[in-house]
């Protein structure tokens, strides 16, 4: 499994605008993907913005590219999060995981 990791900040007034974009309109259409596994989304109070950070799962790079186009390491953000968003990464991690929770365990991914 592969761990697609981007981060994005929004004001403290526009905070619920992200997740709601993410979790309503772009979750949705990343389940219809092949190799898509399921997504976190974190998020960090800082003192004059919140950040968002997405880990998104996938079954392989190749899934991921797919995804995101013959470059990878470019992040993908649609116009309707650019415009709830203060600032953003223009490019994302990669990782491999090696271990993850187990099933049975108190939240597990």
């Amino acid at each position: 499994m592969i761990v697609r990791s981007w981060t994005g900040y929004a004001s403290l007034p526009r905070a619920a605008d992200y997740p709601n974009h993410l979790l309503e309109s772009v979750r949705p259409r990343l389940k219809a993907l092949p190799g898509f596994q399921g997504l976190y989304l974190l998020r960090r109070m800082r003192e004059h913005e919140v950040e968002y950070r997405v880990l998104t799962l996938w079954s392989s790079m190749e899934a991921i590219g797919a995804f995101a186009g013959p470059t990878p390491e470019r992040a993908v953000v649609e116009p309707e999060a650019q415009a709830v968003l203060t600032r953003y990464d223009a490019h994302v991690e990669h990782f491999e995981v090696l271990a993850a929770p187990d099933a049975n365990s108190v939240g597990s991914a």
